[in-house]
């Protein structure tokens, strides 16, 4: 059995970074009597300048760096009409888009602990069940549905069976943040109307396309996204998998964010997907890289709303 111990210990810790690094014990909330739906979200036009959408991208404990990022934009002024995350991003922005904001969104980052959040099961086809951090999301926001948010949200996810990508908009906010987190193997799928939803990215690890599709002008990406290390030794199954993820996340990635306005590319290469220990780290890294792109975000909001009036 020391051999079982061990196997769950790797687990815990690796499902522990995928998700934004949560864990816990394993408690069945009720059945949500709002689910997550994927209705059509259409940003209402406004007259004075450009509907800005935030899209944060999945990328494990390394998301962490989401929260520093919001806080230097909030800092500045500058607020979204529209937040939209993949994994670890549909976390922090759910989050986020319920209020919690500045010093508050860091101090929930940095104070967060494994046993809050990752419920294990028997590993038929996931180690972690997904309930407690469903839980987490519903208390935090008070128990609000996605459309109650303060800013529109959209967590996307992939349905599992068709590989489809899913934009919920709409419903219980903690269960379409376990959705997009559902990292295939680390978690189970997790269950909607009868269709099983894994994590977003995917799919879709910097989501900009929902942005446009909602009608977002002028979309800031922050993509905490791994790329791939050109010297890492690849003499074993398992870091030949991990190294093709890593190509293709970082291919889609990449892909998706040449249709954003501005890319926050936060410098994270010392910050392991599985690191929880390095959240500060992340945070600062995501302050460093967001005030470095102010003057960029200032001037587009500027043109494009000189743009706007002009209409």
């Amino acid at each position: 059995m020391a051999g079982s111990g061990t196997l769950l210990r790797h687990a815990a810790a690796f499902a522990l970074a995928l998700s934004l690094g949560i864990a816990g014990c394993a408690s069945l909330p009720p059945a949500p009597e709002h689910p997550p739906s994927d209705e059509a979200l259409v940003l209402t036009r406004k007259a004075d300048g450009p509907l800005i959408a935030f899209v944060l991208g999945g990328g494990g404990a390394r998301g962490f760096a989401h929260a520093g990022v919001l806080k230097v934009l909030d800092d500045a002024g500058i607020r979204p009409d529209l937040v939209v995350g993949t994994s670890a991003g549909s976390l922090v922005g759910a989050l986020y888009a319920g209020g919690i904001r500045n010093d508050e969104l860091l101090e929930t980052a940095l104070a967060v602990q494994r046993e809050e959040l990752i419920d294990f099961v028997f590993p038929h086809r996931g180690f972690i069940e997904g309930n407690r951090l469903q839980t987490y999301i519903d208390k935090a926001l008070e128990g609000r549905l996605i459309e109650q948010l303060d800013i529109p949200f959209v967590a996307v996810a992939t349905e599992l069976a068709g590989g489809r990508l899913v934009a919920f908009t709409r419903g219980d906010a903690g269960m379409a943040v376990r959705a997009s987190c559902s990292v295939p193997v680390v978690f189970q799928p997790t269950p909607i109307r009868g269709i099983e939803y894994v994590d977003g990215g995917l799919v879709s690890p910097v989501p900009v396309k929902v942005a446009r599709a909602s009608g977002a002008d002028l979309v800031i990406a922050v993509d905490v996204s791994r790329r791939p290390d050109e010297h890492k030794e690849l003499g074993s199954t398992a870091a030949m998998l991990n190294h093709a993820f890593v190509v293709m996340e970082h291919a889609l990635a990449q892909e998706e964010s040449k249709l954003a306005d501005v890319v926050i590319r936060p410098n994270l290469a010392e910050v392991r997907v599985t690191d929880l220990a390095a959240r500060g780290q992340a945070i600062a890294a995501g302050e460093e890289a967001a005030r470095a792109a102010l003057p960029q975000i200032r001037s587009l909001i500027a043109a494009r709303s000189g743009a706007n009036r002009g209409r």
